[in-house]
């Protein structure tokens, strides 16, 4: 019976999906958006009765589509492709991402939702549709347009971000915490699983796929990947990682073999299959009484999602160097949630740490955002034409001497030996920046523990917290002030080579000067905000804490000589020690080279 039963339920979602879709089709509108109708038309939500009588089995096939969909976003996804993509997906993507999360956070706290409630708010409005977008820009005849290749940039970035938030979201949920001790422990586990699954699986999978696809069997080949795959996604669940983690990794995996265009192939109509039900399984839950319970929050969201996305990937965008022109087409195109938002938001509800309205939110907010998207990439050249024109000339020029001035730069590091340079200099102020990070994380991750120690000597936990950020902060120091004097030094570089009197004319001194020390000085304020959020747990009260930097500026002051050349010295002995290193792996290889 149980049997007839889903014979039953597949047929009904099957049928109803196929002449949802045929009519969203003819209307011009996204497949994935008829397959949610389809699931909200045969749902238990909608009257008269329910169609689907074995829910339990209808979700094991949706999670099924998640594995599928994962996998083939791996599979399209590749480490050249990300290579390619370049500092405009990055800037933009992070830019985007961080922003969102946050706007999503506060809005959630806005209206009372719990912390992780409004956690996964944010999470859910941070991540485009690649789907929809593709399909948008498809129907519009405007892929290979060069604002178009830039989304797909954004998109793979975001693809990749996306992932980290699913296995931090599992990690805060199943904790029940976000303390900055919780979230190293959890990236640190993270990065050691995807270094270790990565280096592993390039290592073994290709040769594996090579060997099988060497029979010339396709069924040999595609039950062979079927089995890599769910034999992964059970290694990522027995540690305590999502399915959909697991998916994409072995699809980044198989996406850097010889044979991806045969297993693409033999995917895409199983993953078509399960990722109809997927979809469909989210119509299913869709409870249409709490749109209208909550049609406040889904308008107030979902003007947050249009103005937010639209706003922050046009600025990153911008700021990485491209004309307002293209910034608007490419936050134009951005502007709405999918399936990562599905994903993530099922995942609260599988977790049981998100309240049942946040689903259908999520969905009501994708639904419009999805239908406004080609309207909004359509509006993009209007909409920049007419900003341009309410701008003040001498704002535009500014925005263009910008845009030119980064151009400068790309065309400078094309060149090699003033290219290596830059990069150089880059690489040390990143490296600087990481040591800044890691520094802050470790104060914030044993604050407790040397509070604790200090509780016998001092008793006000505003106090501990001043000397254990503090001391955190004097032991950046070297690293902040050697950041700042690199950024300072690349910065009066690029301002010589770059700003030419030829563009800026009478104001070309003005403009370098400006642009050699307003870059040190922003970037040093960016890293002090990021290691402010960084260890917020340990972070003294605001009178305190102007109080600490009070004191840590007059020491930078009078010891800046010595911080100087301490940092020196650390970096001459680290650079001494990998050159011995280096003589003596090569001793080594002369030696056996040279043995019988």
């Amino acid at each position: 019976m149980h049997t007839v039963e889903f014979i039953q339920d597949l047929a009904i979602i099957m049928l109803i999906a196929g002449v949802v879709t045929v009519l969203f089709h003819r209307l011009k509108q996204p497949v994935v958006l008829g397959y949610i109708v389809a699931g909200l038309i045969i749902g238990p939500y909608t009257p008269p009765f329910a169609f689907i009588s074995d829910e339990k089995t209808i979700k094991i096939l949706a999670e099924l589509g998640v594995v599928f969909l994962m996998f083939s976003l791996g599979l399209d996804f590749s480490l050249r492709k990300l290579a390619r993509v370049g500092a405009t997906a990055l800037i933009a993507a992070l830019f985007e991402i961080v922003m969102m999360i946050w706007i999503g956070y506060e809005i959630g706290r806005f209206f009372d939702w719990s912390s992780l409630n409004s956690l996964f708010l944010g999470s859910i409005l941070a991540i485009s549709s690649t789907t929809i977008i593709v399909k948008a820009l498809d129907e519009l005849g405007m892929k290979q347009e060069p604002f178009a290749h830039l989304i797909f940039g954004i998109l793979i970035v975001e693809d990749i971000i996306a992932i980290a938030i699913i296995a931090l979201l599992s990690a805060v949920a199943t904790t029940g915490s976000m303390s900055a001790g919780s979230v190293v422990t959890t990236v640190g586990k993270l990065s050691v699983f995807l270094i270790v699954g990565f280096v592993s699986g390039m290592l073994l999978v290709p040769r594996l796929l090579s060997y099988v696809a060497n029979f010339r069997k396709q069924e040999m080949l595609l039950i062979t990947v079927l089995g890599i795959s769910f034999g992964f996604c059970l290694l990522a669940l027995k540690l305590h990682y999502s399915v959909a983690l697991g998916a994409f990794m072995i699809g980044t995996i198989m996406a850097e073999s010889n044979q991806l265009r045969t297993i693409e192939r033999l995917i895409e109509p199983i993953k078509d299959m399960f990722s109809a039900i997927f979809f469909v399984s989210v119509g299913l839950l869709l409870d249409p009484r709490m749109l209208t319970t909550y049609a406040v929050p889904i308008i107030v969201i979902t003007f947050a999602v249009l103005v937010g996305k639209v706003v922050t990937c046009s600025l990153g965008t911008f700021i990485a160097g491209h004309d307002g022109r293209t910034s608007m087409r490419v936050g134009m195109g951005l502007a709405q949630i999918g399936e990562f938002s599905f994903i993530i938001a099922s995942l609260g509800l599988s977790l049981n740490v998100t309240s049942d309205f946040l689903f259908p939110v999520a969905v009501a907010v994708s639904v419009i955002t999805t239908l406004l998207t080609p309207y909004l990439i359509k509006l993009a050249d209007p909409l920049s034409t007419k900003l341009e024109a309410l701008m003040p000339g001498s704002l535009i020029r500014v925005f263009g001497l910008y845009t030119i001035w980064l151009q400068n730069i790309q065309l400078q590091t094309g060149q090699t030996t003033l290219g290596n340079v830059i990069r150089r200099s880059v690489l040390q102020v990143l490296i600087n920046f990481a040591l800044i990070v890691s520094i802050f994380l470790a104060g914030a991750y044993f604050g407790g523990i040397v509070s604790s120690e200090l509780t016998g000597l001092i008793s006000e936990k505003r106090i501990q917290n001043s000397l254990v950020w503090g001391a955190t902060l004097l032991v950046s120091l070297p690293f902040l002030i050697a950041a700042y004097r690199k950024m300072q030094a690349l910065s009066m570089l690029l301002a010589e080579l770059t700003v030419k009197p030829a563009v800026a004319g009478q104001y070309t001194e003005k403009v370098r000067r400006v642009i050699s020390e307003v870059i040190p000085i922003a970037s040093i304020v960016g890293m002090f905000f990021l290691v402010i959020a960084l260890s917020a747990s340990i972070l003294p009260p605001p009178d305190l804490l102007i109080l600490v930097l009070i004191l840590a500026a007059g020491l930078v002051l009078i010891l800046w000589r010595w911080f100087v050349r301490l940092h020196s010295k650390l970096q001459a002995t680290l650079i001494e020690t990998f050159k011995k290193g280096g003589k003596n792996r090569k001793k080594r290889r002369r030696l056996a080279h040279n043995q019988p």
